[in-house]
């Protein structure tokens, strides 16, 4: 006899994990990991290290007090340190690069639930307590390699200067150990699209308002493009404003998130006072993609119309 089967959701499953989401994501940061420590040096693996080792442990010691199972396998307190690493200075102190991570995984992420129930990007919000706490993250102190200038590419843009731009997409110049090789971090994201780990909606849409208002803006399709590839913007399009807790799921709030991040950032940028806008940007996103998701939501065949 024909037996029906009952069970509730979900009734598709893939042998997708959150281990293989997060190491495809550390598989796609290798080339700006690679291309920060070739660039800044070797110090540059001090604050890698204690990004991702702090954030490792801290996540180890919260589940254990709070009697939690352990999550450290899925490797996300992995992606968080090392996010957050690669978004500072390679001269950054160790101890506020720690400090910075114990924040993101205990205060961000685990006092919310965990993976998936946090209100922001853990990363995002452990660099932006480190920007609001220490006044050093603001530029780097010193060289950190002999061929690169400390004097980061933003600042000299927004006080009316110009900047090459090879040294721009190769990352020969000064700025944050994982954000300055556009190359590097353009690799990372097609490797994610190919593995389907994150879609197009976001990244292009995020970049693309990006360049489209700095041009508006100052008129010059040159300086449009070094304002692109300046700063952040490349990381924070591909693996920040990506994530999957985060941001809307759907394709067409997936746009609209990166458009209206885009467009933060570069108001940020050109009339706020802080060079950087996109660390803020895609916060404050995290904060509004519920409503978002809601805005976006399809209408179910055969419901009410209120």
């Amino acid at each position: 006899m024909n037996r029906l089967f009952i069970s509730v959701s979900p009734h598709f499953h893939s042998k997708t994990t959150t281990q293989s989401i997060m190491l495809d994501v550390i598989i796609a940061l290798m080339p700006t990991t690679i291309a920060g420590v070739i660039i800044y040096g070797l110090r540059s693996l001090a604050v890698i290290a204690t990004g991702v080792g702090f954030a490792v442990i801290s996540e180890m010691v919260f589940n254990r007090i709070a009697k939690k199972a352990q999550t450290v396998s899925d490797l996300s307190a992995v992606v968080t340190g090392l996010l957050l690493a690669l978004t500072v200075h390679a001269d950054m102190p160790l101890w506020q690069v720690a400090i910075g991570s114990i924040f993101a995984i205990v205060i961000v992420k685990g006092v919310f639930g965990g993976i998936g129930q946090n209100f922001a990007n853990p990363a995002i919000t452990g660099r932006l307590l480190m920007a609001v706490s220490f006044g050093s993250m603001a530029k780097a102190a010193f060289p950190v390699a002999d061929t690169v200038s400390s004097a980061t590419p933003l600042p000299i843009l927004n006080g009316g200067g110009t900047f090459d731009l090879l040294p721009l997409f190769l990352g020969t110049r000064g700025g944050a150990i994982g954000e300055s090789c556009t190359l590097a971090l353009i690799i990372g994201g097609i490797y994610l699209l190919v593995k389907r780990v994150i879609t197009w909606h976001t990244p292009v849409s995020y970049i693309a308002t990006v360049f489209v208002f700095s041009w508006i803006f100052t008129g010059d399709l040159t300086i449009a493009l070094a304002y692109t590839m300046a700063g952040g913007l490349f990381i924070g399009a591909i693996f920040m404003a990506t994530d999957y807790a985060t941001t809307p799921y759907r394709p067409m709030g997936k746009a609209i998130f990166g458009i209206l991040a885009g467009f933060i950032t570069v108001m940020i940028r050109f009339y706020g006072n802080l060079p950087e806008g996109v660390s803020f940007a895609i916060l404050f996103m995290n904060l509004l993609t519920p409503y978002i998701d809601r805005w976006t939501a399809k209408k179910p065949f055969g419901g009410d119309v209120k």
